[in-house]
């Protein structure tokens, strides 16, 4: 009787190490939702990255407007008629 308890013990002992240890224990499986939880945060922003980009290629390509914001906004530039002030802030 003692020898099957000891047996079932020592079963017992090796499937909670298995559990806990092996490759695809619990250990493994909590850190892989986490994982997921992060490239799923990770992939929403890049997916509005990617719609706020498209909408980018978009205005350049159909209207005229946004060409003319960026190239205010980025280079400085003004259109032919246009007086530009320079405010100058002193010290």
């Amino acid at each position: 009787m003692k020898f099957y308890v000891g047996i079932g013990v020592a079963l017992l002992m090796i499937l909670q190490l298995s559990l806990w240890k092996s490759d695809g224990s619990l250990v493994d499986f909590f850190r892989l939702q986490r994982d997921i939880k992060v490239q799923i945060q990770d992939n929403q922003t890049l997916l509005e990255r990617n719609a706020a980009l498209a909408g980018d290629v978009i205005d350049l390509k159909e209207g005229v407007e946004a060409i003319e914001e960026r190239a205010r906004n980025e280079m400085g530039m003004i259109k032919e008629g246009e007086v530009f002030y320079q405010v100058v802030k002193s010290d």
